[in-house]
């Protein structure tokens, strides 16, 4: 009796995986019929697939054995054998492993096929929607939820440049132009999201795009994603930037018309009412333009136009609105100035641009302007109203120039006497630096301990042929806001140095001649110069001190103290000034290379009664003494006020109590008798 040896059975285990794996339709049933007939050592068995029904049966069936092969209720078909006299259990238990082995053998076969199937028609589908996608022109792509491009179409290959190659893996952001572009998760959520955007693309060139963003979701409707479908649509918005120039924008000049000044003034008064600051308009129209046009000819007319907007944009900073209303009417506002007299400055700016004639054609043409102003809030707060209010003021200016020459008017008249009296002033003043109207008083510094003159602050004075004594502080500020304090400033240098000459020819000893240098003077071109003027008037650096305000040393610490450094190494005594009332850190004070500082004169006023003074200038001795500073205070009046700077250790003093500034000749007077005045020497007694 035959029983096939349990290898035997193994190796047709194997065979029958691999026939199932491998072979289809008769070869299939072939290979499965020799393995049964194997296993069982039948000369007769066969495989019958489920949907085969067999010709006849096998001979011998009447002593034959059938098996179901099924697995999990699939039925599969049926082994078959015959031809043996009997079959053993052992025999049977074979052929029911095998059709066991066999059910669950096509059953997996079976879900492989479906699976296979399945696959492939989502592949075949993916690749229908992949051709659909890339034959549209839009640019379709998609991120995961950090920006990272997932899938990349033909349209996007077009609009940016970059294969699907190049660009699925890399984040979003490498197509923005210098954009700080994020996700919102919320969006993500939602999506529909439409925006305009800048893009770059490969050849670094910038368009723009309509962006339209929805979110990329999973079975589960979770968001995993982006997709994004982007349009070119640069021509577009190259069309609405035309049309927003030719709407907003003067063809002529390229300023901004009417319209724009409107719009951009109501902006910046909205800023200026929450910074509480000042603001104006001003109207301006060109004065024998007219002429100009009618004789020349509209061309020539055209560039003089041309030519006087860009000497206005010139002349304004850029934050400053300047705009061509219609034919020689041009209007500027100004919306971050302090005080409404900062407008006569700007306005007398806009005037000198003119004063260059215009060299046009072969043509040497001239002219000026008429400028009205309306300050903000006092006349308006709308730009309509500011600007009509500046153009009735600049018709009183127009009239005002044929009678009095004078080409600017404020809507306010009490602007207007404020303005010209500044303007007035500010002219006198120009004309005293080059007609030998300024001059200079030297007010005494004495030594407390021995009540003798050690120096003298220069201050400039201003002698008016009509007006006589011209009082500091009316010009001085205005030369600051001017920009005449340098030409000032110098002139004080020049004649203080020359004055030390002429004492130093006489024979007297160095004494130390004090001059106020202005945060505008501070520069680093300042050693130069003071060392240049020291040595043409044959001086040694004894005979000069620079009296610096805090205010000066507030900007750019390191470029000041590096001029200060410079100014010392020539041996140029430095003192500081107002000390107190500014805002300079003790930490910077330290390292600031002076010999002196001068107590103000709004805290040695109040001296000995009020005690915050008190207090405030003995801490000022204290630390003075503490950095090795000698201290001087000013302003001193009072024997009271002395004997207390004496007590706390106060080095010099100069004030009324001592002297007045005194004229060259009689300061000379006194430091050739070496001078004590009696209040000194009786402070020194007690």
């Amino acid at each position: 009796m035959h029983v096939p040896p349990v290898s035997d059975f193994l190796t047709s285990s194997a065979a029958l995986c691999d026939a199932v794996l491998r072979l289809r339709g008769p070869a299939l049933v072939e290979e499965m019929g020799r393995i049964v007939r194997d296993v069982t050592g039948s000369p007769h068995g066969r495989y019958v697939p489920q949907d085969m029904t067999p010709a006849a049966g096998l001979p011998g069936w009447e002593s034959g054995l059938s098996q179901l092969i099924q697995f999990d209720n699939n039925y599969f078909g049926r082994f078959e054998v015959s031809g043996r006299d009997s079959y053993t259990d052992t025999t049977r238990q074979h052929l029911a492993s095998l059709a066991s082995l066999a059910g669950s053998v096509l059953q997996v076969h079976s879900v492989a096929q479906r699976t296979t199937h399945a696959y492939v028609q989502v592949e075949a589908r993916l690749q229908h929607q992949s051709q659909i996608l890339d034959q549209i022109h839009e640019s379709v792509l998609t991120m995961d939820l950090n920006g990272f491009i997932t899938s990349w179409n033909k349209g996007a290959e077009r609009l940016f440049g970059y294969s699907a190659v190049e660009a699925v893996g890399r984040n979003i952001i490498f197509l923005y132009d210098d954009e700080d572009e994020t996700f919102d998760d919320s969006f993500l959520a939602d999506g529909g999201r439409l925006m305009e955007v800048r893009r770059k693309k490969k050849n670094g060139e910038i368009f723009w795009a309509s962006l339209s963003l929805s979110p990329l979701c999973d079975m589960e409707d979770r968001s995993i994603g982006l997709i994004a479908y982007l349009t070119d649509i640069t021509e577009r918005k190259q069309a609405e930037e035309r049309i927003h120039h030719l709407a907003y924008y003067d063809a002529l000049t390229n300023l901004p018309n009417r319209s724009l000044l409107t719009k951009l003034v109501d902006q910046a008064l909205t800023v200026a009412q929450r910074s509480k600051l000042h603001g104006c308009v001003m109207f301006i129209d060109l004065n024998r333009f007219k002429l100009i046009n009618d004789t020349l000819g509209r061309t020539i007319g055209d560039a003089v136009l041309r030519e006087v907007s860009q000497r206005f944009r010139m002349a304004l900073r850029d934050q400053d609105i300047v705009a061509r209303l219609s034919g020689d009417e041009f209007a500027v506002g100004l919306f971050d100035i302090n005080q409404h007299y900062e407008a006569s400055m700007v306005a007398n700016k806009l005037l000198a641009a003119l004063n260059e004639p215009f060299l046009i054609d072969g043509h040497d043409l001239r002219v000026s302007a008429s400028i009205g102003i309306s300050v903000y809030p006092q006349d308006g707060n709308d730009a309509e109203t500011l600007l009509r209010l500046a153009d009735i003021a600049m018709y009183r200016a127009k009239q005002n120039a044929s009678t009095e020459g004078e080409h600017i008017a404020f809507y306010s008249q009490d602007m207007n006497k404020g303005m010209q009296e500044r303007m007035r002033i500010e002219s006198g003043l120009r004309q005293a630096l080059g007609n030998g109207q300024l001059l200079l008083h030297y007010q005494p510094k004495f030594e407390i301990s021995s009540g003798k003159i050690i120096g003298a602050e220069a201050l400039v004075r201003w002698k008016h042929p009509e007006r006589g004594l011209v009082p500091p502080a009316e010009f001085i500020p205005l030369a600051e806001a001017t920009g005449l304090v340098v030409q000032v400033g110098e002139w004080v240098l020049e004649a203080a140095c020359a004055q030390a000459q002429a004492w130093k020819e006489k024979g007297l000893p160095p004494v130390r001649l004090a001059v106020n240098v202005s945060a505008r003077e501070f520069t680093s071109a300042l050693p130069g110069r003071v060392m240049e003027t020291l040595q043409r008037y044959g001086l040694e650096p004894s005979w000069l001190e620079l009296e610096i305000t805090e205010s000066t040393l507030m900007h750019n610490i390191e470029r000041v103290i590096g001029i200060m450094d410079r100014l010392t190494a020539h041996g140029i005594t430095l003192s500081l000034d107002d000390f107190g009332t500014g805002y300079s850190s003790l930490s910077y004070l330290k390292r600031f290379p002076i010999d002196t500082l001068k107590i103000d004169r709004s805290f040695t006023t109040g001296i000995p009664v009020d005690t915050n003074d008190c207090a405030i200038a003995s801490t000022i001795i204290s630390i003075a003494q503490q950095l090795k500073h000698k201290v001087i205070a000013e302003g001193v009046e009072t024997v009271e006020q002395l004997a207390f700077l004496k007590d706390s250790g106060c080095d010099e003093v100069q004030g009324y109590l001592f002297s007045r500034p005194l004229p060259a000749q009689e300061f000379e007077k006194a430091l050739v008798q070496n001078w004590a005045p009696p209040q000194a020497v009786a402070a020194n007694a007690s």
